[in-house]
């Protein structure tokens, strides 16, 4: 949903010598300097009846008409779902998310998700755009995420995540045995046919993932996982691009593979494995007001401990071959 902005307004001649975009942003601080740009893109904002541009220089007193649309955030309702709460403090609140939530709503899942939750822990959270969170875990994916409460915090974070500074590392176990760590260098965008999946593609955005080897199982192995980038998806299409989905994954996982002489507990285990096993374990921000660097550590989940347990007694006895389901 939009609403139609009708503003007219003279630039100040102390702002004289500016861009126009910079002169703008400054001349209407309630609104983002992004809509101010995609509002110049779209040819909204005029001087005289003439299209302004960006990089145009501001003399003063210029006399700036303004129609354009602006998106309106959907109204979301606060459910009191229990969360995993971390940290918190003025500005930032860290969770534990647990696999199965998810983290906003969407066609499919317009309520019961971790922004509705939020919403209801801490209701000034409705004054920011997605509920002040900075980044998401798939539904399936457990572990730490970071939200703002306030302006100040989101700026801050976001500005964080655009360069690359937030701590992020997952635990993860992937099909087959890998002898060493390395690193995914490939570009991740949306699939051309099934728009619901991503994958590699030349035209892709920048993608890069890297992983080291934590322990070896007989026919799976468990990995440390580092993001340098935040792609949709892009650990489990990296590790699918590889040839070592990561176990359980529903989407990029492929035909389940059992080891042969499995045991039973462990087919049992692998066939109702429903759910990429990943893990946000790792989480580290400076923090917006103090610029203290917090690190926060979490567990694996119950079931990729029990998974694990299993690979490992498993591997105390099978054999290394693999056999289709």
């Amino acid at each position: 949903m939009t609403k139609l902005i009708n503003i007219t307004l003279i630039l100040p001649a102390d702002l004289a010598g500016l861009r126009m975009d910079q002169a703008l942003a400054r001349a209407l601080p309630d609104y983002s300097r992004t809509e101010i740009r995609n509002w110049i893109e779209q040819g909204a904002i005029h001087i005289a009846g003439q299209p302004i541009r960006a990089s145009a220089r501001v003399r003063g007193d210029e006399a700036i008409e303004i129609k354009a649309h602006k998106k309106i955030q959907p109204t979301h309702t606060a459910q009191a779902i229990p969360l995993d709460i971390v940290f918190e403090d003025e500005s930032v609140l860290v969770i534990n998310k647990p696999a199965g939530l998810v983290v906003h709503p969407a066609p499919g899942n317009p309520d019961n998700t971790l922004l509705n939750a939020l919403l209801h822990h801490a209701p000034a959270l409705a004054h920011l755009p997605r509920a002040g969170i900075i980044h998401r875990l798939d539904r399936d994916t457990s572990g730490l995420l970071v939200i703002a409460k306030t302006d100040q915090a989101l700026k801050s974070l976001s500005a964080q995540m655009r360069a690359r500074t937030i701590h992020r590392v997952y635990q993860a176990i992937a099909n087959g045995v890998m002898i060493s760590g390395g690193s995914v260098d490939a570009p991740v965008g949306r699939h051309p046919i099934n728009r619901k999946r991503m994958a590699v593609l030349d035209n892709g955005k920048k993608a890069i993932t890297h992983y080291r080897v934590t322990e070896k199982f007989r026919a799976h192995t468990r990995l440390r996982i580092q993001l340098e980038t935040g792609r949709t998806h892009q650990i489990r299409v990296h590790m699918a691009h590889i040839r070592h989905p990561l176990l359980g994954d529903p989407v990029y996982g492929g035909r389940l593979s059992l080891p042969k002489g499995a045991t039973p507990e462990l087919i049992e285990i692998l066939r109702h494995f429903k759910r990429q096993a990943l893990h946000a374990a790792e989480l580290g921000i400076k923090h917006p007001v103090t610029g203290e660097i917090m690190q926060w550590q979490s567990a694996l989940p119950a079931d990729m401990q029990r998974l694990s347990e299993i690979l490992r007694r498993d591997g105390r006895d099978g054999s290394d071959a693999m056999t289709p389901r």
